[in-house]
């Protein structure tokens, strides 16, 4: 039994099926057009990295942490580099289409290919919901400055609206006048008053987040040129609007702003980790376009690391900029980029504002084009293999696209963008991304041991970490010793699970690294990454959980029984 769930495909036979264009497990060939080169993949990186997170998740980040939310950034960007390491040597070694999928599958066996795939389908697709709800923030609110009024119970979901509604009913009954009450208060309770009912149920959706899905899922239907295309000129417009915000901002910047510099502690800082690690995600993404890059081995890797740099760099300047205009306590809001120059009450700063916030709708789509050219790539990956039905892995006959998949993934996020929250789709969405990085830094380590491994074009420099990791750890636990009196007495509550679950793993992970000499990169990926996931709520652990377990379900009633090593050692 444990050696049909930990079956690994042979990365020799991967090679050859794609190079000869093989497809699904019936044998089909694809011909995906092979248009990609190393700036078009960097492009693919930032418009999948610079998106939502800087137009959205920056402003709550920076309310919680303060000026000193760019030691997040930095962090955060630390720990993406060991991951991208990783990434690169496994996009090096294994040139398919199919990312962290492909190789789990290659170094720790089918199960757990099959639950990073899961995973990745909350990392793309649910990804893509929390993008879709917040470009449709900033078009009802573009179109709200031309004088169009998008009724409210069209444009959020039906919790948020029932959520406000009772919230300003409270506020209502206290003698708090209408006009007083917060302007999302007021929003949400006119959504739930003017919507429509269906018998006693409030029809309340999200119409603006749907449509624009369906019309980036045409773009990435009809093919990879026009996908690159498009993603091209969005990247050219989002890199112009963040340096229009840093050059211009600089001039509005008070030094005053950046004291307090840490006004809320360790605690407040790292609290912004779901939003900061959001707006890291997807230099991954682009990995799933091996298949289609005119040399995968050499420049996917080249693409991860100038999207890495070029983020980092650009993220940390932007946060500065930000808290040096405004305080770091008005920030918490939607739009926290147009916000600081209309806070600056001129009209120079007013005008910036609105070209930032009609700017913002093509940058947040561009997000949403990778991620809807990631998510199809993947289950052709994991069809290809018999863990999907073959339908999966159809490509288009014109386009040269996986178009059954395409479609599919189109429905799975414009349809639950519809009616889902904003807040719960981030979080599960950097918990999902964190446990695909966490499983490539430990493939890498099993890869690196193989005797006879495949030839790669990168690999990670190996550092012995047998007395580095331990060391570290030691010196960490011993500081939360005796810096935090009664630190470790809290794991045992619910709250502090997730972090006792990292200790467990982290000594673990040291023995081994002790006793087997493993690469001090890979290490600190799979350790950094995981202690991130850990700073994540018990509540967000549990839906994870229970997100893998329903993946589990899937895999033993068809994936089991259908996938291509299984039918091999039956014949």
């Amino acid at each position: 039994m444990a050696n049909l769930l930990f079956r690994k495909k042979n990365i020799q036979t991967i090679l050859r099926d794609a190079q000869e264009g093989l497809s699904d497990s019936e044998g089909h060939h694809t011909d995906l057009k092979r248009v990609l080169t190393v700036r078009d993949l960097t492009f693919f990186g930032i418009a999948a990295v610079i998106g939502t997170g800087v137009f959205t998740a920056i402003g709550s980040a920076s309310f919680h942490g303060g000026p000193a939310v760019i030691l997040l950034f930095a962090f955060t960007a630390i720990a993406c580099s060991f991951a991208a390491y990783c990434y690169a040597e496994f996009a090096s070694t294994v040139p398919v289409s199919g990312s962290a999928y492909t190789y789990s599958y290659v170094s720790f066996g089918e199960i757990f290919a099959w639950m990073i795939g899961w995973d990745l389908l909350m990392e793309y697709a649910i990804g893509n919901i929390a993008v879709a709800i917040s470009w449709s923030q900033y078009f009802v609110r573009v179109l709200g400055g031309f004088g169009i009024h998008v009724p409210d119970w069209m444009t959020m979901d039906y919790f948020t609206a029932h959520h406000g509604f009772n919230d300003a009913t409270v506020a209502l009954s206290n003698g708090t006048a209408f006009n007083s009450l917060d302007g999302r208060l007021q929003t949400t309770y006119n959504a739930w008053q003017h919507a429509p009912m269906l018998g006693n149920f409030h029809l309340i959706m999200n119409i603006p987040a749907f449509l624009i899905t369906a019309l980036i899922t045409y773009i990435v239907y009809i093919g990879i040129r026009e996908s690159k295309k498009a993603n091209n000129i969005m990247v050219m417009i989002k890199l112009a609007v963040i340096l229009l915000v840093i050059i211009a901002g600089a001039f509005y910047v008070s030094p005053g702003n950046w004291s307090p510099f840490m006004p809320n502690g360790f605690n407040g800082v790292m609290s912004g980790v779901s939003a900061v690690f959001f707006a890291y995600i997807g230099f991954d993404a682009i990995s799933t376009t091996a298949e289609e890059c005119k040399d995968p081995q050499r420049d996917l890797p080249k693409a991860m690391f100038n999207t890495l740099f070029i983020c980092t760099g650009l993220y940390i300047v932007l946060v500065l900029v930000l808290t040096g205009m405004t305080n770091y306590t008005k920030l918490n809001v939607a739009d926290p980029l147009a916000f600081v120059f209309q806070d600056q009450h001129s009209r120079l700063s007013n005008s910036l504002a609105g070209i930032i916030s009609v700017s913002a709708m093509i940058v947040i789509a561009s997000v949403l084009l990778v991620y809807q050219l990631g998510q199809p790539r993947i289950w052709m990956s994991m069809s290809r293999d018999g863990l999907l039905p073959p339908i999966f892995a159809r490509i288009h006959p014109k386009y040269k696209t996986p178009s059954f998949s395409t479609i599919l993934t189109g429905v799975v996020v414009g349809v639950p963008a519809l009616f889902l929250n904003l807040d719960v789709v981030i979080a599960l969405t950097s918990i999902g991304t964190l446990f695909a990085f966490v499983l490539v830094c430990g493939g890498v380590l099993i890869l690196q041991r193989q005797p006879r491994r495949a030839e790669s074009k990168f690999k990670v420099p190996y550092f012995n970490g047998k007395y580095v990791v331990p060391l570290l750890l030691i010196v960490a636990m011993l500081l939360i010793y005796l810096k935090l009196p009664g630190y470790y007495e809290s794991l045992f509550k619910k709250e502090g699970l997730p972090m006792l679950v990292f200790f467990m793993v982290a000594i673990l992970v040291s023995v081994y690294t002790f006793l087997r000499k493993f690469s001090l990169i890979p290490v600190l990926g799979l350790l950094s990454c995981f202690y991130l996931m850990a700073q994540e709520s018990h509540t967000n652990w549990y839906r994870f959980v229970i997100w893998l377990v329903v993946g589990l379900l899937f895999y033993f009633t068809y994936g089991r029984w259908n996938s291509k090593l299984a039918k091999k050692e039956i014949m």
